[in-house]
């Protein structure tokens, strides 16, 4: 259903399965361990896997009506700067909107997130 690269995760902690985190209005995610509809659910996801190793985060640009993933992008981008990014082995970008994506995957590739662009 979604081309992506599987990327090694050295920095994930033995035990457990993988974390993989979606953000996304409309698709299902199977492979989603986990699953928000909108950039505050999104944003309470994270912060809720602060201190987790996160295997994959899936992100969509455009949230529905007026929200998009951008203060999902804001969060990641100030962890960044703070010197504590957030720990994640692969973010995928799957967004339809070309220009929303290549937004996402500048600014996070700009704060050293390994991030990839999946097709939507």
């Amino acid at each position: 259903m979604y081309a992506y690269e599987t990327v090694p995760a050295p920095d994930r902690p033995s035990g457990g399965g993988p974390v993989i985190l979606g953000i996304d209005d409309l698709r299902p995610l199977p492979r989603a361990t986990r699953l928000a509809r909108t950039s505050a659910e999104g944003v309470a996801l994270l912060q809720e896997h602060r201190d987790t190793y996160v295997d994959e985060l899936w992100l969509d640009h455009d949230l529905g009506g007026e929200d998009s993933i951008m203060p999902v992008v804001t969060l990641l981008e100030e962890a960044a700067f703070q010197g504590r990014p957030y720990r994640i082995g692969t973010v995928f970008v799957h967004s339809a909107n070309p220009s929303g994506a290549e937004t996402m995957v500048r600014s996070l590739a700009r704060w050293n997130y390994r991030v990839r662009r999946a097709s939507a």
